[in-house]
């Protein structure tokens, strides 16, 4: 019989603290949701000058990002859901009888036309270094009046500021390109996780501020 936690052995995740994914092999992850740019509405200049922020945002990053573009296709049921209430509400014929072609014709044309629905992240790392953290066995019993836990609690906020730093020079390099940025918390990068590792169920559209 196979171990319950097998699955989880493949998942390369150890927690999610304080909205920062702590990996297995120690290393630090946080994620921000970016809002997205129609480029081909834009005129040539304005293209060209989009391209250029984004190579100068690039280029002025002394550590690697993942960009993540998480496409889906748009579950419309409760919006139909809502539709059909409204339609049992209604009092007035010929609002009902609008209401109930309106209905149809959202069924009919999803069913032909697959709508998709783009999300956006950039995932900002960190691995840790042995030197100038609690883990390096220089500082062995420097802090031996502490407990584990203390001690690797003082570890993880000492880690969390250089990813921080990390996230505000990503954060800063996006807005200043007119994008919308938002830092996903605990919550936020459960649910988004949760969709990558069961790409078969539909949860509720993480929102921008």
């Amino acid at each position: 019989m196979p171990k319950q936690d097998a699955t989880q052995e493949f998942v390369p995740i150890k927690e999610i603290r304080d909205g920062i994914v702590v990996m297995k092999d120690s290393s630090l992850r946080a994620v921000l949701m970016v809002s997205s740019v129609n480029f081909s509405l834009k005129s040539a200049d304005e293209q060209m000058a989009i391209i250029s922020q984004f190579q100068n945002f690039l280029n002025s990053l002394d550590f690697s990002v993942q960009i993540y573009i998480q496409s889906r296709r748009l579950d419309i049921r409760p919006y139909i859901a809502v539709m059909e209430e409204r339609y049992k509400e209604q009092t007035n014929d010929l609002i009902k009888i609008q209401t109930k072609e309106y209905i149809e014709f959202i069924k009919n044309f999803t069913e032909t036309v697959s709508i998709m629905s783009k999300n956006f992240f950039v995932t900002v790392p960190y691995t840790p270094t042995m030197m100038g953290t609690s883990k390096n066995p220089l500082n062995f019993g420097r802090n031996s009046s502490k407990s584990k836990s203390e001690s690797d609690q003082d570890s993880f906020e000492e880690e969390r500021s250089q990813i921080e730093q990390r996230v505000g020079v990503v954060e800063q390099g996006l807005s200043s390109m007119g994008l919308r940025v938002a830092r996903l918390g605990t919550e936020e990068t459960v649910e988004l996780l949760y969709k990558i590792f069961n790409p078969g169920e539909s949860e509720k559209p993480i929102q921008l501020n």
